[in-house]
């Protein structure tokens, strides 16, 4: 399978070697509006986002995946690319643990060492970011990024656009509204509203998200 990354910042990188680990896949560029214009050197591409078209029409087996850690601009690049669901594929790091009955949406991204586990459900164009636990019968909205080492424990529901910082942890039965941010090393006892920022042991909430919840 041929992947093309949209992205090329650090994220990418990390994107990049999930896809090179894997005998399946061929890498063969990259588009960002850094970009001008599409140059070819030794088989590897470069070109700005608006050129996704040209590409899918020049190689038919072609996926995309999107390769941006900010929640809110994978969403707009998303909306604005207009592409079919199955034009994205999903990655999963080959140390990551996935349970069988888990469930994994177009375009998301499991890094290494992270486990979901029975029942999980991640939505699409989600990352759940290194050494992360989703633990079982989780649900995990589109474009959510939980960052490294993040612990959502049983039954917990992260809203669309949330993004959980690292180390937080989340007990039982926990809800997050949509578009929310909950701070690095926070430990959630209570339930999080939409477009919220929570911070702290244990988390409060200390005003809105820094997301435009228009903007989406």
């Amino acid at each position: 399978m041929k992947i093309m990354v949209i992205g090329q910042g650090g994220h990418s990188r990390v994107i990049r070697e999930i896809i090179e680990e894997q005998t399946t896949y061929r890498l063969i560029g990259y588009l960002d509006d850094k970009f001008e214009t599409v140059t070819n050197l030794e088989g590897r591409y470069t070109g700005p986002i608006w050129a996704v078209r040209d590409f899918i029409h020049q190689f038919r087996d072609l996926k995309f995946i999107l390769a941006i850690g900010n929640n809110r601009i994978r969403k707009q690049i998303f909306d604005r690319l207009q592409l079919a669901k199955d034009s994205y594929v999903s990655l999963i790091h080959k140390t990551a643990v996935i349970s069988p009955s888990a469930e994994i949406g177009n375009g998301t991204v499991i890094m290494a060492n992270a486990v979901l586990n029975a029942g999980a459900y991640v939505g699409s164009h989600t990352i759940i970011n290194t050494g992360s636990i989703v633990e079982h019968d989780n649900i995990v909205g589109d474009f959510v990024h939980l960052s490294p080492n993040v612990t959502l424990t049983g039954t917990v529901k992260v809203g669309d656009g949330s993004h959980i910082g690292a180390s937080a942890t989340l007990i039982p039965n926990i809800q997050i509204g949509e578009w929310t941010t909950i701070g690095a090393g926070a430990a959630v006892i209570r339930d999080i509203p939409a477009y919220s920022t929570a911070v702290g042991v244990p988390a409060v909430v200390k005003g809105k998200s820094n997301t435009d919840a228009q903007a989406m």
